[in-house]
């Protein structure tokens, strides 16, 4: 992991490099967990919960995402903190609940639209054996509406605040259901936010470009999957939404994770700065408010950045996963109901996931993921000007989004059996039927006219004088060729070859009738298809150095505790 600048204090009236940038500080505000209540600098808030002592939370007052040294003010990162409970619960959903159950928890579950976009990707066509892939959006609020809430979270002046999505991860799994990948994105990436409608006020959000975590304010989290989408080319299924106050009922629920620290470590710091995080070098397990002192610190992990506390958040849902497939706490119905009660009242989810039977369902598809099969990354990440956000690092971040769009394990341990010859196209040229259909449709750029069209009339000069065109667009990251059985394959890959398509662009569907070449956004001007950096035709299959990828078996992965913050 690469170590950010030093950054010092800023003079009074100085711009941080946010808001030169036109961010607005407030919406990096710390917001660290609270402190015990026996914890050093904390004062009764006059309705006898414990507040924090003075600190940036809330109403941050920082520029960019520059390492601090203990006793520094400025600019905070939100720990990637939730989404750990979202995939318990539905890992342990597979346990059995019991059914007679069901109708009281579906009266916990909170629903919004799966998507606040316009538009949209279309949803992958079903492979050979009629499998999809599943991706799931797993995301944090750090809204401060309920009393529980303003005391976890701090910044009561943020009580009337649309909440933020600070923690923003994409669970995909696989189409056999034999790995699991999680993607993290850091909340002040810069992107693009597509035009979404509020579903509750249909207040209309212009597309504009800011940090991702403001996804959330324009239209709720269908707004976010809709920047999602944009941003990697990945159709997303669902969502899953929880909030402070959740976090600490389901890690109690759950009974204790264990994690890992290589130092003693204490978040907490003169002016206030801190998760309140206490432990000692070694091993611990941490449930409730505890548990999300850790998930929240950022001061006391590597370079005190939104960086290290992914990867402390990826520790624990690792640890956390390995927890409930062991059946730890939850050898009883009372323990199962406890944990069910505490994740349906914590869950926002989309309509697609409304009832706890689709839930239960997810996750018996979830539990058939063994843990040495799990994969957790950070997107490829490189800062933006003066350092007061990122942005996806060239190359390397979409090769990762490119091997989840085409379902490839970013451990590196899919199928390593050597690939039969390819078979030899069967049908002449001149006789083979294809469909070309447009997919430029994107909702940020707009469609292409003409595509389908323009490679049509390149096919007819390469003597695939039979092909044809359909002139509905869709919405697609790559180009794809699709047939409808194993004798096509030969044609599928002639033609691939002919286009100057990769292997990688030829799928069998068992929903296919014809072959069919959709133009994705990756091939949105010109006949030639365009030149990738590096060999057009070799796949990548494993996720980049840069992503930083975890294993979820790895029982021995342990926090680096920054220098600054132990004792």
């Amino acid at each position: 992991m690469r170590q950010s600048s030093v950054r010092g204090e800023r003079s009074p009236g100085q711009q941080s490099g946010a808001q030169r940038l036109g961010f607005d500080d407030s919406l990096y505000a710390d917001d660290e967990v609270a402190l015990p209540p026996d914890a050093p600098g904390w004062t009764p808030d006059g309705e006898g919960a414990a507040t924090p002592a003075p600190d940036d939370g809330g109403s941050g007052t920082g520029g960019g995402r520059r390492r601090r040294q203990a006793g520094k003010g400025g600019k905070g990162r939100k720990v990637l903190r939730w989404t750990a409970l979202g995939l318990g619960f539905v890992l342990v959903a597979g346990a059995g609940a019991g059914y007679w159950y069901y109708e009281h928890l579906n009266a916990n579950l909170r629903t919004a639209p799966r998507s606040a976009g316009e538009g949209g990707l279309k949803k992958p066509e079903p492979n050979a054996f009629g499998q999809t892939p599943m991706n799931i959006l797993l995301l944090g609020s750090d809204g401060r509406n309920s009393k529980e809430n303003i005391r976890l979270g701090g910044a009561r002046q943020d009580a009337d605040r649309k909440p933020l999505a600070d923690v923003q991860m994409l669970l995909h799994v696989s189409a056999d259901r034999s790995n699991m990948s999680v993607i993290s994105i850091p909340r002040d990436t810069r992107v693009t936010i597509p035009k979404c409608t509020d579903p509750k006020t249909h207040e209309v959000y212009p597309q504009t470009t800011a940090a991702i975590n403001q996804s959330l304010q324009h239209g709720g989290p269908g707004c976010t999957l809709a920047t999602w989408q944009e941003l990697t080319g990945i159709y997303v299924d669902h969502f899953m939404m929880v909030d402070f106050s959740g976090v600490v009922d389901m890690a109690d629920a759950i009974g204790g994770v264990p994690v890992c620290v290589d130092n003693n470590v204490y978040s907490h710091d003169s002016r206030g700065h801190g998760s309140g995080l206490k432990l000692t070098k070694g091993t611990h397990p941490v449930k409730g408010v505890q548990a999300l002192q850790w998930l929240r610190t950022r001061y006391g992990f590597e370079d005190n950045t939104d960086i290290g506390r992914a990867k402390a958040q990826h520790m624990y849902m690792n640890s956390m996963v390995r927890q409930l497939k062991k059946g730890a706490k939850l050898t009883n119905p009372g323990e199962l109901t406890d944990l069910a009660e505490a994740a349906t009242k914590a869950l926002t989810v989309d309509d697609g996931l409304d009832t706890v039977k689709k839930l239960y369902d997810l996750g018996g598809d979830l539990n058939r993921v063994p843990t040495k099969r799990i994969t957790m990354v950070t997107m490829p990440w490189v800062y933006g000007p003066g350092e007061a956000y990122v942005l996806p690092k060239p190359g390397d971040a979409e090769q990762t989004f490119a091997m989840m769009r085409n379902d490839t394990a970013l451990d590196g341990k899919g199928a390593k059996k050597k690939p039969a010859p390819d078979p030899k196209p069967s049908t002449p040229k001149d006789r083979l039927k294809v469909v070309v259909q447009n997919g430029t449709n994107s909702t940020v750029t707009g469609p292409v006219s003409g595509r389908a069209s323009d490679i049509q009339q390149r096919l007819a000069q390469l003597g695939y004088t039979a092909a044809g065109t359909d002139s509905a667009l869709t919405t697609q990251a790559d180009t794809t060729i699709t047939y409808k059985d194993k004798a096509q394959r030969g044609d599928a890959l002639a033609l691939a070859k002919a286009l100057g398509l990769s292997k990688s662009a030829v799928k069998e569907s068992s929903t296919a009738t014809e072959m069919r070449l959709v133009v994705g956004n990756d091939w949105r001007t010109g006949t030639e298809f365009p030149k990738k950096p590096g060999s057009a035709d070799k796949t990548a299959d494993k996720a980049p150095d840069s992503a930083d990828a975890l294993n979820g078996e790895d029982k021995k992965a342990c926090m680096k505790v920054n220098p600054s913050y132990t004792f």
